[in-house]
């Protein structure tokens, strides 16, 4: 058992390693032969009830020779038929980025058991540059969330490569804007962190407080 995370667990036998996480009653495993994933999977069958799926947690995995990708194709058409946007005109990015997202005081009310139903669904969605998004979508209801719908109809199939030739090298990227949300004038910072070219870690989230940089830019000469 991991020491660190509870729900990672981890074998080693001789020179071959098992890879088990549980998520309630899923669970997702990886070893480093064919025989070991076969041997793993015989045994939770004779003890549990179960069965063997390409889905945890709405992610599709496909493996090769090549890599591994994961994407999530049949969730995004699921939540399009749940929430009655399956025939809506796909948009190519999530966001427009001069959107003014403001408090609407004065709005339509709106249904709020299917309004967060919405949001989380857009959360679950495992997709860089959607935290931001769908959490922002908050504030004003009827553009973003909608326009938020019609991207993962654009891109259902869209999803992370992880290549089995990529390098163990880790690089991490942080940005963030100045004073973006116009309500409290907190900044957003977003970070994403890549083993060589796959993407392994992302987020995004506004900053808890105001901040004013000290910074002062010098100019010299000689």
């Amino acid at each position: 058992m991991g020491s660190v995370d509870k729900t990672l667990f981890l074998l080693s036998r001789g020179g071959d390693t098992s890879i088990v996480r549980i998520y309630v009653d899923d669970i997702i495993f990886g070893d480093s032969s064919h025989a070991l994933v076969s041997s793993f999977a015989e045994q939770m069958s004779r003890e549990f009830e179960m069965s063997l799926m390409e889905f945890f947690l709405g992610l599709q995995i496909k493996q090769g020779p090549e890599g591994t990708f994961v994407h999530q194709a049949k969730y995004t058409r699921d939540i399009l038929k749940k929430f009655d946007m399956g025939d809506s005109k796909p948009m190519t990015t999530p966001m427009s980025t001069n959107t003014a997202l403001d408090a609407d005081e004065d709005g339509e009310a709106v249904d709020q058991k299917e309004f967060r139903g919405m949001i989380g669904s857009l959360r679950t969605r495992r997709r860089p540059g959607r935290t931001f998004s769908s959490r922002s979508a908050f504030v004003r209801v009827t553009g973003p969330v909608k326009r938020i719908f019609r991207y993962p109809k654009f891109t259902p199939e869209l999803g992370l490569w992880y290549s089995s030739g990529s390098s163990l090298f880790l690089r991490g990227f942080s940005d963030a804007d100045h004073a973006g949300c116009r309500i409290d004038r907190k900044s957003t910072s977003g970070t994403c962190q890549l083993l060589g070219t796959s993407l392994v870690s992302w987020s995004s989230r506004k900053q808890a407080s105001v901040s004013l940089s000290t910074t002062k830019r010098v100019h010299s000469c000689c």
